[in-house]
């Protein structure tokens, strides 16, 4: 398993091998009608990697330092083979491969976790993409389906389209009739978005971000999804139509962007930039917003693995749309367990595609090494 000791950069992110028997806790809240006995345990096959897991790295993830604290191993998505059930577990057997989602804790090689947490594996679908597409697309599915109610041919946008909750954002939207604007930061990834279902791809490396975004849709768009924060949510806001929405559900812009070089660690200048970027950030005036008649929504998962009925239908959806191949999951980067410091390096860049994902074991289902 890796598991971080404190703050700092890719040297903290540390492999230990697990005792024998032992597993990490996939979920890190106190559920009083959870017990033992409504677990599984599962030998994961690969664990999904997220740009939540960088910034649990260096320390500033609220509900890591809140269920967890240090040291912690991160990760929140893993597929596997169940190893052993609780005897309240009715749905499971010994063999199956399953997938999850989890609250800290999937960047292992065996992880216990509550079985409404799970759900066995479509015969049609790799166990990379298994562990990869949960965490991205139960955001994706919320954001859109959750705090949205949008209509067919609504022009939406969204920020950060070729990557993983973009990506997800793009297919499902699609299929519900809107029209798709893509915003991508780099030539390389128009034609992903393109492929993805987005009627319009923005390169703001080459164009202006919103000139372009007010001739696609002069009137404005009925949803913005918006992972940057400082940099465009409040031009995003801006760019809502009355009766739209803004849907903010991460700060990417907050945080440097790696290099070759770097060792991963925030530096005194990031950390000054990181300060006046929270300072200066966006305010809503609920006034403003009442005669603009627009709305801003934000939210975390990682807040909400409590809510297990939201957990259950947001799973059994994914897991239908994956089978069925109204989402899918094409740009998978895979990395050995043992060398997620490239992994991390990799997403940290903004240049990686679609999906990085972490193997723990071989197609032989021994461990990686």
């Amino acid at each position: 398993m890796i598991r971080i000791p404190s703050a700092g950069g890719y040297e903290k992110l540390v492999y230990t091998t697990l005792p024998e028997c032992g597993y990490t806790k996939g979920v890190n809240i106190e559920q009083q009608e959870i017990s033992d006995s409504d677990c599984v345990v599962v030998e994961t096959y690969a664990c999904g990697v997220n740009y939540a897991d960088i910034i649990i790295r260096w320390g500033l993830y609220k509900s890591a330092t809140d269920f967890v604290g240090w040291p912690i191993t991160p990760g929140f998505e893993f597929s596997g083979t169940i190893k052993s059930v609780g005897q309240n577990v009715k749905d499971f057997v010994v063999g199956d491969k399953v997938a999850g989602l989890t609250c800290f804790g999937a960047y292992t090689t065996c992880i216990k976790a509550p079985s409404y947490m799970i759900r066995k594996v479509p015969l049609n679908i790799s166990m990379s993409t298994a562990a990869g597409f949960l965490t991205v697309a139960a955001t994706a599915y919320y954001a859109a389906f959750e705090l949205c109610k949008l209509r067919v041919t609504d022009s939406v946008l969204v920020h950060s389209a070729a990557g993983g909750v973009g990506s997800m954002l793009c297919q499902m939207l699609r299929n519900a009739g809107c029209n798709v604007v893509g915003v991508v930061g780099a030539t390389h990834k128009v034609e992903a978005a393109k492929n993805l279902g987005c009627l319009s791809v923005i390169d703001k490396s080459v164009h202006n971000l919103w000139e372009e975004a007010n001739k696609i849709a002069p009137n404005g768009y009925a949803a913005i999804f918006d992972a940057n924060g400082v940099e465009t949510l409040k031009d995003s806001y801006n760019h809502v139509k009355p009766g739209g929405r803004l849907i903010s559900y991460g700060s990417a812009t907050l945080f440097p962007r790696s290099t070759k070089t770097s060792n991963g660690e925030l530096s005194t200048y990031n950390w000054l930039k990181l300060v006046w970027n929270y300072k200066n950030r966006t305010v809503f005036d609920p006034m403003e917003m009442t005669s603009s008649n627009k709305s801003v929504m934000a939210f975390n998962l990682s807040f909400m693995f409590g809510e297990k009925e939201l957990i259950k239908e947001c799973l059994d959806i994914l897991f239908k749309w994956i089978s069925e191949g109204s989402i899918k999951l094409d740009n998978i980067t895979e990395y050995s367990l043992r060398d997620v410091a490239n992994a991390h390096r990799d997403l940290e860049s903004g240049n990686s595609v679609g999906k990085i994902v972490l193997l723990t074991r071989d197609e032989n289902y021994k461990n990686v090494e």
